[in-house]
């Protein structure tokens, strides 16, 4: 974080500044950084107490002092010999921060700001503009999928005064969400990737989605950048609604930024790269999975609105070998199986996307497996999506099927009630059982895709399966 003084961190946050036993000053200065969590504190650091849905932070802030804590940002004073700035609500105050460290890093006229949301592929886009942008000048990136109310600001955080290009994923909990992120960094471009049914459960539908997503383009100014895909019809539609300057990615030739003769293969994807200036280079993308293409335009379009040229903007995507932990992951090795893990969330376009991947890149004569677990957040869209990807395994001629967890068993019916296949599929109630079930049945050459939505905990049965065949 860049250097505040605690009367100035008080300020930004509207609270009371308490120095109650503490060898600080007002006036004293503090760098950083910031936490939520304990265990990470060091000495010199901010503790910010953020309740949690099964804990308290200021439970752990005694843990913050010990470990050398400056100051504490609390809800309530705690009788601690700390700096401790009280405010009414802390995941607010760590927002009012953000705010206030990007406005002062704007300031020196040479910060960027890029937001990234769609309801698939905020990560892996994410992870590839980083992988350009780092390569001509200083750049600050979210850790992780840190895309939330607590996660962005944390990303803001790290910004230097030196920082040339902050990245920021914007992921939305509901409407509002994403606007209330953009208040606090508003984005000189802003991209938006697709509109699914990730979480329609909790929007209340696709239109309800699309509306919130909407949010990344509608205060942008004329002398901003929306980079939107052509492909989705929803997100085309948000040209309408934004006084932006519209750039265009995608497969189809209204894209001004677009790819051309895409091959998936097992180790990565090859597409001609064609820029809105019309320079066109081949890119060897080792990302797995045809999808993940879309995520590599939207990056190159972002990135050439920066200025960056097209031999930056290749190498840059070409030197990510994976999307993120547990995002189409390949593991194992031994024997010929290969793991993809790609377990650490799923929708139905997500989880279509992997089974078409898997389906693509068969060995002529070897099996392909979908090990697959629940689709959670999907409300009353939950059964019919189920099924449809039951199916879909069965139209793709997977060669075997194992569903796992009651949530998911839906997948399982729809496929024995498919009069094509006759015991393909399996259902075993836990991730356990799953592994014991394909350790003694997995047979050299297999292909084994591991997908389910974070909370059926399948990404550990992955990784467990990547240690097996390793």
């Amino acid at each position: 974080m860049i250097a505040l003084s605690l009367a100035e961190i008080a300020r930004a946050v509207s609270g009371e500044l308490r120095l109650d036993g503490s060898t600080l000053t007002a006036g004293s200065v503090i760098t950083g950084p910031v936490h939520t969590d304990s265990r990470g504190v060091e000495p010199g650091a901010i503790f910010v107490a953020k309740p949690g849905e099964v804990t308290d932070g200021h439970l752990f802030a005694p843990t913050a002092v010990e470990r050398g804590a400056d100051l504490l940002i609390v809800e309530r004073h705690l009788n601690l010999p700390v700096a401790q700035v009280i405010v009414p609500d802390v995941v607010v105050a760590l927002g009012a921060l953000a705010a206030e460290v990007v406005t002062r890093v704007r300031a020196h006229g040479r910060l960027k700001i890029i937001g990234v949301t769609g309801s698939n592929g905020k990560t892996t886009t994410k992870n590839l503009l980083r992988a350009v942008l780092e390569r001509v000048g200083p750049t600050v990136a979210a850790r992780g999928s840190f895309n939330n109310w607590v996660g962005a600001p944390m990303t803001m955080l790290d910004l230097s005064e030196d920082t040339r290009f902050l990245v920021v994923e914007m992921g939305a909990s509901g409407t509002g969400s994403i606007a209330r992120l953009t208040r606090l960094a508003r984005p000189d471009i802003g991209i938006v990737l697709n509109v699914g049914l990730a979480h329609a459960g909790e929007f209340g539908g696709i239109e309800a989605t699309c509306d919130t997503k909407t949010e990344m383009v509608t205060d942008l100014v004329e002398t901003d950048v929306a980079v939107l895909n052509a492909d989705d019809p929803r997100v085309a539609g948000m040209a309408a609604k934004t006084r932006a300057e519209v750039v265009w990615f995608g497969q189809g030739d209204a894209a001004a930024v677009r790819a051309s003769d895409v091959q998936a293969t097992r180790s990565g994807t090859t597409f001609v790269l064609r820029l809105a200036s019309g320079e066109s280079r081949t890119v060897s993308f080792r990302v797995l999975g045809e999808h993940h293409v879309t995520n590599a335009l939207a990056a190159a379009a972002a990135a050439e609105r920066l200025g960056v040229g097209i031999d930056d903007i290749v190498a840059g995507l070409e030197s990510v070998a994976r999307a993120e932990r547990w995002r189409m992951e390949v593991l194992g090795g031994r024997d010929g199986v290969t793991i993809i893990n790609d377990a650490y969330n799923a929708s139905p376009d997500s989880m279509t996307a992997a089974l078409k991947t898997l389906a693509q890149i068969r060995e002529p004569g070897m099996r392909t497996v979908a090990v697959l677990g629940e689709m959670a957040e999907l409300g009353e869209l939950s059964g019919e999506e189920h099924d449809r990807i039951g199916l879909l395994a069965v139209r793709l001629n997977i060669s075997q099927l194992i569903v796992v967890g009651a949530a998911a068993r839906r997948m399982h019916i729809s496929t024995i009630n498919e009069g094509s296949w006759d015991g393909e599929s399996a259902f075993v109630d836990t991730p356990d059982a799953a592994y014991e079930l394909l350790r003694d049945s997995l047979q050299p050459g297999d292909t084994v895709l591991v997908k389910s939505s974070n909370s059926a905990g399948l990404r550990f049965l992955g990784d467990r399966l990547g240690d097996l065949f390793s």
